[in-house]
């Protein structure tokens, strides 16, 4: 459904599977991960690599990513220090809930998936990460594995914005322009549209809401928000493209830390320019100032990514 071009976005939760909830999130991640393993396959064998080690690398990218996003939405961004009283749910995917049941048996809780993750947060953690893992199973430069494990991670980062544009989370300020779309979710919550209609299924509800013409006063509270999910996903695809380019078709691979380095300036510069059409997300940012929270994080990633690419291009090119 459109309004004056912009459109009405009224997503289900995800995949039921009548005793569970896949999640669009939750899926994503998992995608993300997959795929991310099958890259760096095709990597390991070209670098004549053992595949055994593919394994423990998986394991300690997926910990790394999870631990540290939520970490980093705990230290960065919990103002009200919600994770903090509810330290349970930093690093399971339940939330407490008097009024629900997890998996039809445990009063009080919720499976909600992994929300609020922060990648400032992820890619501290992935750093340190690979620098245990380089260290502990790979025993090569800390900056062979950084180099190439950012290419995954680019992808990855393009399924996580799809997962939270599925979730109606993320979102931008208001706009007139045809790119808005209007987040049915963010605006009427599950029990404003239950009540609102008098439908008990919040699904059915959303649905007669967003299509029934009785309900146009409510539709029209609905303002128009930027995507920035969206634009930072199309950002990102383009630097996951740039970056599997440069590994596969030309020297860029040999010259230590300079694909890390194209990786942190590239990402974070798309995630500081999106930042000026996206709602604040809390954070440290009206002590600060002058910027978002997401900004003031970005900046000392992007001044790193460019010591590393110039360090990399003054330096002689590898032989391994």
């Amino acid at each position: 459904m459109t309004h004056a071009l912009n459109i009405v976005w009224n997503p289900s939760e995800g995949i039921d599977l009548g005793f569970f909830m896949i999640r669009y999130y939750s899926l994503m991640f998992v995608i993300a991960f997959v795929l991310g393993w099958f890259l760096m396959k095709k990597i390991f064998e070209r670098e004549n690599e053992s595949i055994d080690k593919l394994d423990s690398l998986f394991v300690w990218t997926v910990l790394a990513t999870l631990i540290g996003a939520r970490l980093g939405q705990v230290l960065f961004y919990d103002e009200d220090n919600y994770f903090r009283n509810h330290p349970l749910e930093m690093f399971l995917p339940i939330r407490e809930n008097n009024g629900s049941t997890l998996f039809g048996f445990i009063n009080g809780w919720e499976f909600v998936g992994f929300q609020g993750l922060a990648s400032h947060g992820a890619a501290i953690a992935i750093i340190i990460a690979m620098y245990l893992y380089n260290k502990k199973i790979l025993h090569r430069s800390v900056l062979w594995i950084l180099d190439r494990i950012v290419i995954p991670v680019a992808s990855g980062a393009v399924l996580v914005r799809i997962g939270n544009f599925m979730n109606s989370e993320i979102i931008g300020n208001e706009t007139t322009s045809s790119f808005g779309i209007r987040f049915l979710h963010d605006k009427i919550s599950k029990a404003k549209a239950v009540k609102a209609t008098g439908i008990a299924n919040p699904k059915d509800a959303y649905t007669t809401i967003a299509t029934d013409p009785k309900f146009a006063d409510l539709l029209a509270e609905v303002p128009a928000k930027h995507p920035t999910q969206l634009y930072e996903a199309f950002c990102y695809i383009f630097v996951f493209a740039t970056l599997y380019f440069l590994y596969w078709k030309t020297n860029a691979r040999l010259k230590s830390g300079y694909l890390f380095g194209l990786f942190l300036v590239l990402l974070f510069v798309v995630r500081f320019i999106v930042e000026f059409v996206k709602e604040s997300q809390g954070g440290f940012e009206s002590t600060l100032g002058y910027f978002s929270t997401g900004q003031w994080l970005s900046i000392p990633f992007i001044i790193i990514g460019l010591f590393f690419i110039i360090r990399a291009q003054r330096n002689p090119i590898a032989t391994s």
